[in-house]
């Protein structure tokens, strides 16, 4: 399972909020609802909080293998 938990570590410790995320990024509401619930984002979507936040990929995401991942 993919965990966004860093991404709120790394967005505690910007300037950024989540309302300004929305306002003045246009970061949708529904993204910010995926995030907190750990589901599926696009690449794109996860390089433009990349480029806002100025951190890597592995500062928003982190893989944690789990039994309740869906079969290969």
């Amino acid at each position: 399972m993919i965990s966004y938990q860093r991404f709120w570590n790394t967005l505690r410790a910007s300037p950024e909020s989540t309302y300004t995320l929305i306002k003045n990024h246009h970061i949708s509401s529904s993204t910010i609802d995926k995030l907190r619930k750990d589901k599926p984002l696009t690449t794109t979507t996860i390089n433009d909080l990349c480029r806002i936040l100025g951190c890597r990929v592995e500062d928003i995401l982190e893989y944690i293998p789990s039994d309740e991942d869906q079969p290969l």
